[in-house]
């Protein structure tokens, strides 16, 4: 079984209007725009694509052995 671990080094910082552009940039698009950046931000975290479904397999983890 492959070992996943969270990379914490990868950190975006930004002004508050920085932030705040960003949130205006998505308002002026489409409902139909968001979803498709909404889509791609899936299948990137997943590494999917849109022929192959996310693998929705059900994964625990518990403290103590």
């Amino acid at each position: 079984m492959n070992q996943y671990k969270m990379i914490r080094t990868v950190v975006s910082k930004s002004s508050f209007k920085e932030a705040d552009d960003h949130v205006t940039y998505f308002k002026d698009k489409t409902p139909l725009e968001r979803l498709n950046h909404a889509c791609f931000i899936i299948y990137s975290i997943f590494n999917s694509s849109e022929k192959n479904k996310v693998n929705r397999q059900l994964t625990t983890s518990r403290k103590n052995a």
